[in-house]
């Protein structure tokens, strides 16, 4: 497996491309803007796009979504069912924050806690972790030790919870229910800012380390 990493739109959103070396299929991974790049990466990448997977649905995460699914006739999984309001406000979102036009869309797949995605011959696990939103979903690697949070956690900090059904107490018990559980060693890829491991933010992060006050 190789991944690689694209910010996009003004928020630098982390666009993520999860490639199966054994059959050249790759995944999208939250494509929230600057279609012309992302397609752009797909060319560079050299391998057959399969679908877009998607952690939760606000626009700087999926604001292509729908563009790139037609264009690319791409299945998309995720994010959880608890996020179709997000999605349905698609456009109102793009017009509220001054995104470019945003069409809303249904996902080929919902997924739940404990479904499993595939990309190629790799395999994820699906963590439901709401909170930041309420059908935030997250992508698990084993073999590869890696996630992908969304907006979650991220190095030093946490998602904000003061959007519609955003919960502060939901968001700290998937960090530390959910995520903690997998491991001090896994590193995660978050929905912005640069990567970092569940261990260090157990360690440090001033939301919810072990240390706290």
């Amino acid at each position: 497996m190789k991944y690689a990493i694209l910010p996009v739109t003004a928020y630098e959103q982390n666009c993520s491309f999860i490639v199966c070396e054994d059959t050249n299929r790759l995944a999208i991974v939250d494509p929230g803007g600057n279609i012309d790049e992302i397609l752009q990466a797909i060319k560079q990448l050299g391998a057959t796009p399969e679908k877009i997977l998607v952690t939760h649905a606000h626009i700087d995460h999926v604001g292509v979504v729908a563009e790139l699914a037609e264009r690319l006739s791409l299945p998309i999984e995720g994010p959880h069912r608890e996020d179709q309001f997000w999605i349905d406000l698609l456009p109102q979102q793009a017009q509220m924050m001054g995104f470019p036009e945003s069409k809303a869309f249904t996902p080929t797949r919902w997924l739940d806690d404990g479904d499993a995605v595939s990309v190629g011959n790799i395999h994820f696990d699906v963590l439901h972790c709401p909170g930041h939103t309420p059908g935030h979903i997250i992508f698990y690697q084993p073999d590869e030790k890696l996630a992908w949070v969304g907006d979650v956690i991220f190095s030093g900090s946490i998602g904000r919870t003061d959007f519609p059904r955003g919960d502060h107490e939901q968001l700290i018990h998937s960090i530390r229910n959910k995520l903690f559980l997998l491991g001090d060693e896994v590193s995660f890829i978050p929905g912005h800012g640069p990567m970092s491991t569940f261990g260090q933010e157990k360690q440090t992060n001033p939301f919810v380390s072990d240390h706290r006050g």
